[in-house]
């Protein structure tokens, strides 16, 4: 039995993600926030995934989003390391989309975790880590 969690992991973090140049304390505030979401998406005493993952990051801001969506992807990364991966240096893909409003989405989801995300009302980013570099929907 593998003490790694299971790929794929998906989760949901509520707030707008905070961009690398924000103030310190608003960027460790959503740090904390992310790593509880990875704690509630994880099985209690899993070990760190030390092999390659994708990750992707879709933003729903639910207003138009001001400055450069890269800058909005560090801090992310950087809570999940130490948190789920043992370095964010295996990150081998990494897919960021922010989805604004008025952007037709589709119907065809797949995962409803996924789906929920483009439902919701407020702001949130999902995230979904896998270790299928070749997974064809993201």
């Amino acid at each position: 039995m593998s003490l790694e969690p299971a790929l794929p992991i998906e989760f949901i973090v509520q707030g707008v993600a905070i961009s690398v140049q924000g103030a310190r304390s608003s960027i460790e505030t959503w740090k904390r926030a992310i790593r509880e979401a990875v704690r509630q998406a994880l099985p209690e005493g899993y070990w760190l995934l030390t092999a390659p993952v994708a990750v992707a990051i879709f933003l729903f801001p639910r207003a138009p989003l001001r400055g450069d969506i890269d800058n909005r992807v560090k801090p992310i990364l950087d809570a999940m390391s130490g948190h789920v991966f043992s370095d964010d240096a295996l990150v081998e893909r990494l897919v960021v989309q922010k989805f604004e409003p008025g952007l037709a989405a589709g119907d065809d989801y797949p995962t409803t975790l996924l789906r929920s995300a483009f439902e919701a009302k407020h702001p949130l980013i999902y995230v979904r880590i896998t270790g299928k570099l070749d997974e064809g929907w993201f």
